[in-house]
């Protein structure tokens, strides 16, 4: 994992290029969500939100995965705080880390919390203190397909990890028509795809296969892809480009990204294989625990839960902000932004993005955190 991280941080040297030149998100919108608030479409402001002294640029960067609920807020936010211009770069997870890490971001997006070498850097950029994670936003990683005349395909954890392990080879494999007896599966070849940037998707769901398949899934997880075979793609718009135009792919991806492909319903310890959906995400992020210390608010996930409708492959992303020391022209921008994120309104409005909005006993735990951040 040290070589991991290493590697990371050497590939990423040039991330203030990556930051100022790559910027996928302004005050102006972005092509998933229309106009922002020059825009005929941008919305009316909204009394909620307290801009407070907030002014200026906000950068920001990471998981590709809160991409469109980033949108979302941004174009709500602007409509009502005109000051504030802000620019998120969905560059992966890893990447986002490593921009905020080397000072260049007033917060970064990731959908792993923290370790532990990367809280002890923090504290260069965090004066007198350490980052800290905020979690933000829920929901399911759903496990994308193409494979016409196939619908409602069923997997498990072990058949899972043998596919993305390239041990099962074509959509007719024994171990899929067991689970799938009344489907007509093809000998198509199983395209599987994965994330070539450091992700915290990928991590997740690694991690599930890793608690939930461990005797078919061995490797050690992370944010970098370690299974070998199959194919790579950048950040979870392309992987979802990549199944929708690939005969017999599969992938995992954030929910939002799945609407063109059809997506597994996963078995579990429950009698009725779990669809991903908001709803059955949220019932199984109910049951995880913070496990960070102090302020940090790390969330230990439950990836095998037995209850009726919970989906076991979830992830939760995090906004990571210094929890003191922040940058004195970023500082009111930041809390503005981050406040209205974990307001009712600011949760309300991640359903309809096809996320899930943080239980009511952790996002309390946030806004209380936010709240003391300077």
């Amino acid at each position: 994992m040290k070589l991991q991280r290493k590697n990371r941080l050497r590939a990423l040297s040039l991330g203030a290029v990556a930051v100022s030149g790559a910027l996928a998100l302004t005050a102006c919108g972005s092509d998933d969500t229309g106009g922002g608030s020059g825009d005929e479409s941008a919305p009316a402001a909204n009394s909620a939100i307290k801009c407070d002294d907030a002014k200026g640029e906000l950068l920001a960067a990471g998981s590709s995965a809160q991409k469109n609920a980033v949108d979302a807020w941004v174009k709500q936010y602007t409509a009502s705080c005109k000051d504030v211009r802000i620019n998120y770069n969905p560059n992966g997870s890893g990447a986002g880390i490593t921009n905020f890490l080397q000072g260049q971001t007033a917060f970064a997006g990731s959908d792993s919390p923290l370790d532990a070498e990367e809280i002890t850097k923090s504290a260069e950029v965090c004066t007198d203190s350490q980052a800290i994670d905020l979690p933000m936003v829920g929901g399911p990683i759903a496990v994308s397909y193409n494979l016409p005349g196939v619908d409602d395909l069923v997997l498990d954890a072990p058949t899972l990890a043998k596919i993305f392990d390239d041990k099962i080879k074509t959509w007719n494999d024994a171990a899929i028509a067991k689970l799938n007896p009344d489907a007509e599966l093809p000998k198509t070849k199983i395209q599987t795809f994965h994330r070539s940037d450091d992700s915290g998707t990928t991590d997740n769901f690694t991690k599930y296969l890793k608690a939930a398949a461990a005797s078919d899934w061995k490797y050690e997880g992370g944010k970098a892809w370690q299974a070998k075979g199959g194919q790579s793609a950048s950040g979870s718009s392309g992987l979802a480009q990549q199944v929708t135009q690939t005969a017999g792919a599969i992938s995992y991806m954030e929910l939002s990204y799945a609407k063109d492909a059809q997506t597994v319903h996963v078995k579990t310890g429950a009698a009725t294989p779990v669809e991903a959906t908001v709803d059955n995400a949220t019932k199984a992020i109910a049951e995880a625990k913070v496990v960070g210390e102090g302020k940090d608010l790390a969330l230990e996930l439950n990836y095998e839960p037995t209850a009726e409708g919970a989906y076991p492959i979830t992830l939760v992303t995090y906004e990571i902000a210094c929890e003191k020391g922040n940058k004195a022209e970023t500082l009111a921008a930041t809390k503005s932004f981050l406040t209205y994120l974990a307001s009712e309104e600011g949760q309300a409005i991640l359903k309809d993005a096809s996320y899930a909005p943080m239980p009511e006993e952790i996002i309390t735990k946030v806004r209380t955190t936010v709240a003391g951040l300077s």
